[in-house]
């Protein structure tokens, strides 16, 4: 299953080194259009929504998904966090993952 992918955790300003790559992105829903929405993950990504996506605006949600090559997302997976996560510790959470590597991803360089 998608969710059971190792996948590194990004936000926006990592999209562009992860194309054509399975990420995990935290953010805020700011705006629903049909299977098109678009999350603030420490900047503004533009997703692209399965059918089993059922996303709330303003809510948190950790999307897993495959990276385009226009840096929009193609959704795997969904999940509704609710609107009482912190953002800052999410965001902190990505940073040190990318400063650590060694520690979060096994063999290769994600």
């Amino acid at each position: 299953m998608a969710e059971d992918l190792a996948s590194p955790r990004i936000n926006a300003q990592y999209l562009s080194s992860f194309q054509n790559q399975t990420v995990r992105i935290v953010g805020r829903v700011t705006q629903l259009r049909g299977e098109q929405a678009t999350i603030d993950a420490a900047g503004s990504v533009t997703v692209f929504l399965n059918r089993d996506s059922h996303l709330t605006l303003h809510n948190a949600v950790e999307i897993v998904g495959k990276v385009n090559p226009d840096l929009s997302v193609k959704v795997l997976v969904a999940t509704d966090f609710g609107d009482k996560l912190d953002f800052n510790t999410a965001n902190a959470v990505v940073d040190v993952t990318h400063r650590y590597k060694e520690i979060f991803y096994e063999g290769s360089d994600p």
